[in-house]
């Protein structure tokens, strides 16, 4: 493990002095990917470095000691050790959770895709439920938010929202959230009190970036049409909304939020990209298929992974077996504890494999 971590520290500083170059600089595509390597292994070098001066330190201590001092020093210097020897310990724990494989895209924002599943119209208002929830974690996060298409329903609810989040860690925490959410509770409209289970879909995708996916502009093919949709000035009266298809996937995404043709296919672009790089891992993975089924969320939309059920103010993940009787904290956006003992889950069955 030790020399492992050497090697990391000298890639390390290595990036460090790339980083300073004038002319890495210049190219904004190479900087940036050396900057995401970089905040990628600082948390490991800085932990491996706090543990050489803990060792350092813990040397220095035991030497004073040899050198029989008084027994007042002596006390204090034993006292030391154990500390020493402790922190030594835990930061030795945490290193080897720093070196477990990591997942590649943690570092990148996201793009997340709900949708309404099973029960109609409380499916739809499900969705919106879920929205706020990730809106609110994501203001907790001090992350940014971006609508990049949505289809609302006349009461409040969605057929399909899909919007970004950017920040650092976004993927890393939300990538958990992928699967089918299930809500139990009794609609505005049920008048004889009986509980409803209405069904909604998660997907949350690594946004691209135009280096890392390069779609040939020969394999799109786009259309544009009226927006739909609540009344505004533009909708229905220019050609705004854009749809793009991906010829050899088939794989099509529409936008029509802008005012703007322009803006609606940027974002058309983005989303796409996020939605073909997913693809791409997918097809990359399904060799590790048998790894991937022994690691926490394996991101199948037909898995039901956690279950809200308002009556009862209980939320349920069923990967981990983990009720919460704080339904309304977490979607108000408390999704800490749920996220975190996904995480410990997750790095407790790598450390066994």
């Amino acid at each position: 493990m030790w020399d492992k971590l050497k090697i990391l520290e000298e890639h390390f500083i290595s990036l460090e002095m790339k980083l300073g170059n004038p002319e890495v600089i210049k190219d904004q595509q190479q900087w940036q990917k050396l900057t995401r390597e970089h905040a990628g292994l600082q948390e490991t070098v800085e932990t491996f470095r706090r543990m050489q001066q803990t060792e350092q330190e813990l040397e220095e201590a035991r030497e004073m000691l040899k050198e029989k001092p008084e027994e007042e020093m002596a006390v204090f210097l034993r006292d030391e050790i154990a500390a020493l020897i402790a922190r030594k310990d835990d930061l030795e724990k945490e290193l080897k959770v720093l070196l477990l494989p990591r997942d590649p895209n943690d570092a990148k924002d996201v793009i997340m895709e709900l949708r309404a599943g099973a029960g109609g119209e409380e499916a739809a208002l499900f969705v919106a439920d879920l929205l706020r929830m990730y809106l609110r974690f994501a203001e907790r996060q001090k992350w940014a938010t971006e609508l990049l298409s949505s289809h609302p329903t006349d009461i409040g609810g969605f057929k399909e929202i899909i919007f970004s989040i950017k920040g650092r860690g976004a993927y890393s925490l939300l990538k958990y959230e992928r699967g089918v959410h299930r809500v139990q509770r009794i609609p505005s409209t049920e008048s004889g009190g009986r509980i409803h289970t209405s069904t909604a879909t998660v997907a949350v995708l690594a946004e691209a970036e135009e280096v890392e996916l390069e779609i040939n502009p020969q394999d799109l093919r786009i259309d544009t049409f009226c927006s739909t949709g609540p009344g505004g000035q533009s909708v229905n009266t220019t050609q705004s909304a854009v749809r793009i298809t991906h010829l050899p996937t088939g794989t099509v995404v529409s936008c029509q939020d802008e005012k703007s043709q322009l803006k609606n296919r940027d974002k058309a672009m983005r989303v796409l990209r996020a939605r073909l790089l997913a693809r791409m891992i997918a097809e990359q993975q399904q060799e590790q298929a048998q790894e991937r089924r022994s690691q926490v969320g394996t991101g199948d939309r037909s898995e039901r992974i956690r279950t809200y059920n308002v009556p009862q103010n209980r939320i349920s993940d069923h990967r981990i077996g983990l009720s919460l009787h704080k339904l309304e904290q977490v979607l108000g956006g408390e999704l800490d504890e749920i996220l975190e003992s996904l995480i410990a889950h997750e790095r407790a069955a790598q450390m066994q494999m």
